[in-house]
């Protein structure tokens, strides 16, 4: 690998650096205050990235008013992670072109590229066919502009805060130093180690994989596999029971009037893709076999998948007539879709464990 942006490299290798050497110095200054002051501008400068430039700017997951935006792209300048602009810019091509060479930082060149190498040769090849919604809001557009200046304003601003707060050395040291670290390494794992380790439920053909213990260092970013499945969803957790910060702190600021328009992807929708999706990949598969155990799994993938487009089809249907019935039929209906949403369930159930059967069967990624 040729370096080309020596800029970048000179400065990530050099807080680094500072990072190691100043640890005695770290632990004579150390205090609550600065663990604090450390917290705080994490959470931070991780969440504007997570909630503002991932969710809102590079997917459109849900839209923001004037307050929220300024927040996010202020709050960003803690990360040091390029304009939001710039950020999105790139972000859309690795979805376009994931795990291909066009991929900017694609695993199949390798972990430690992904992780952090390819910001040394990456050349933008600025495409503006790419952000003409974001070339389009001046707020976002101001930021790009006027980058160096705001990053600089905000972490001078949080540096003498934390002086007054903790001394000058902790302020560097946690507010500065260790933050911005933490931060660029929890981002730089869901390129790399979320496209390594983990699960695969939503998009078997994929590399990104969904790592709950990686969640609980990005935000609720772990949940990769699912969002490289759907990306337009405002949530990467889509259990109640998944870490996912981001999507609750975007649900909260809708009640509150900062944010609205809230993509979800539906449960019976969600479900439909998964069968295609995992229908496909196992038949290309299969077709590959010869033994009776493949042909049998052929047919039951063919007649279950067909078993549940219908019985969707059929609640579908069912919820367009609720939608016009009478206050007297609704309760009818809604009685009629419990029993086809039972019925769907099942049949979901029955898929899961198929497609388990079939992975495990024929050793395919799962």
């Amino acid at each position: 690998m040729k370096i080309k942006n020596w800029d970048i490299f000179a400065f990530i290798v050099f807080y680094h650096i500072m990072v190691i050497a100043m640890i005695p110095v770290a632990i004579d200054v150390a205090s609550w205050g600065a663990f604090w002051l450390f917290l705080v501008t994490y959470i931070i400068g991780g969440m504007s990235i997570t909630v503002g430039y991932h969710r809102l700017y590079a997917h459109k997951a849900y839209s923001a008013n004037r307050f929220f935006e300024w927040c996010i792209l202020l709050g960003s300048t803690l990360s040091l992670e390029m304009s939001a602009l710039k950020w999105s810019h790139d972000h859309r091509i690795h979805h376009n072109h994931v795990d291909t060479d066009k991929d900017p930082y694609s695993i199949k060149k390798g972990f430690w590229y992904a992780h952090v190498l390819w910001l040394f040769d990456y050349e933008r090849d600025y495409n503006k066919s790419l952000v003409p919604d974001l070339l389009k809001n001046p707020r976002v557009v101001f930021q790009d502009r006027h980058y160096l200046a705001l990053v600089l304003l905000v972490n001078l601003t949080i540096f003498f805060i934390g002086w007054l707060m903790v001394g000058p050395l902790a302020s560097f040291y946690f507010g500065v130093l260790l933050r911005l670290a933490m931060i660029h390494h929890s981002t730089w794992f869901i390129n790399s180690l979320c496209h390594t380790i983990g699960s695969k439920t939503y998009a078997r053909e994929l590399s990104a994989v969904d790592n709950a213990i990686l969640a609980l260092l990005t935000f609720g970013e772990g949940y990769h596999n699912y969002h490289h499945a759907f990306a337009a969803d405002y949530r990467n957790g889509i259990r109640w029971y998944h870490f996912d910060p981001s999507k609750w702190t975007i649900w909260i600021c809708s009640k509150l009037g900062m944010t609205e328009k809230l993509r979800v992807i539906n449960e019976i929708a969600l479900q439909k893709a998964l069968i295609l999706k995992d229908k496909k990949l196992l038949l290309e598969h299969l077709s590959k076999e010869v033994d009776e155990l493949a042909g049998e799994l052929k047919v039951k993938l063919e007649e279950l998948s067909t078993t549940f487009e219908q019985q969707a089809a059929a609640i579908l249907l069912k919820g367009r007539e609720l939608k016009q019935a009478s206050e007297s039929q609704q309760k009818d209906i809604q009685k009629e879709i419990k029993v086809q949403r039972a019925s769907l369930k099942v049949t979901w159930d029955q898929w899961v464990v198929l497609t388990h059967k079939a992975s495990k069967s024929y050793q395919l990624a799962h």
